[in-house]
């Protein structure tokens, strides 16, 4: 089987509430296509979503096809759907948060707030939680709470349990988690209300929702960085990683093996491809890293 794709981007995502770069900032790297790019590092998420969407549009104007990977999870553990917002599946999900969700050009965000809009529709506290800010946020819990899988969602999806028994692959974090070490939970309601957005403005298709990788539309997808170890080299380590990331898409799919990659989802519980999502990879990372030859990651996602 022949590449899928003419170009592959990796976006290292960021929670920043305030116009940044360097460390904990937004990495994009791309290769394919005449657009390779070492890396780049826009100041706000804003600008990032602007320089993906412009990307995707000329993609798609060329009759190209582009692959697009983020640094965030992508859904949440199943029964959230029906729990926060009484509907089914991703889409309602998805829509809900990027109601709420306010992200400004200067990256000030109302993340915690939203956080804690959706905690309402749940009698017990939470499920998500760690109120980073001084003051209080009603509604929002300081502390991990109890009753996952009983009152609340399960606190894992599918995805975190697999990763978090491979080998020195890391320790993914849950979703709920908003602030602390490890933290992805900003990201994640900042990132899906980005998305939801961009997927309908450049006609893409977000994996494994609602494709597997077949089409001719440009697919999203989740990444984990920590799955691979980034290149070498004394700069920023996001920056590394991205490169990293984008060059190993281009090679997989070159060898004809990212549709085996994406098509993995398929057979993972019906709840990752309905509500779920899945890291791309995860379903046989030790064979992704041969392919691309680069050792094992020992690094936590950033």
């Amino acid at each position: 089987m022949g590449a899928l794709f003419e170009g592959y981007v990796a976006v290292d995502w960021s929670a920043s509430s305030r116009p940044k770069t360097g460390e904990d900032s937004v990495w994009i790297a791309i290769r394919g296509w005449g657009e390779t790019t070492e890396s780049e590092n826009p100041a706000s998420r804003m600008a990032a979503v602007a320089r993906i969407e412009a990307l995707l549009r000329s993609a798609t104007k060329a009759g190209r096809r582009l692959l697009c990977g983020f640094d965030f999870p992508f859904g949440y553990p199943r029964g959230t759907a029906r729990m926060l917002t009484g509907g089914d599946g991703w889409e309602s999900v998805w829509a809900r948060i990027a109601e709420l969700i306010e992200d400004h050009p200067d990256n000030a965000n109302n993340r915690f707030e939203a956080a804690a809009a959706l905690n309402a529709a749940v009698t017990h506290d939470g499920p998500f939680w760690g109120n980073g800010l001084k003051r209080n946020v009603p509604g929002l819990p300081r502390k991990k709470p109890s009753g996952w899988g009983e009152n609340l969602p399960p606190n894992l999806r599918h995805a975190e349990r697999a990763v978090r028994r491979l080998p020195e692959s890391g320790s993914p974090q849950e979703v709920w988690k908003l602030s602390g070490v490890g933290s992805v939970g900003g990201q994640a309601l900042l990132g899906i209300a980005a998305l939801e957005g961009l997927r309908r403005r450049a006609v893409a298709e977000v994996w494994p929702f609602q494709t597997l990788g077949e089409g001719r539309a440009h697919v999203l997808a989740e990444m984990y960085p920590s799955l691979i170890d980034p290149e070498p080299g004394s700069d920023v380590k996001d920056a590394r990683q991205v490169r990293t990331w984008a060059a190993a898409l281009r090679r997989v799919d070159s060898e004809g093996n990212l549709a085996r990659h994406l098509s993995a989802a398929g057979e993972m519980p019906v709840a990752v491809r309905e509500e779920e999502a899945a890291i791309l990879g995860m379903d046989d990372p030790a064979a992704f890293q041969r392919m691309v030859g680069v050792s094992p990651a020992r690094a936590r996602r950033c």
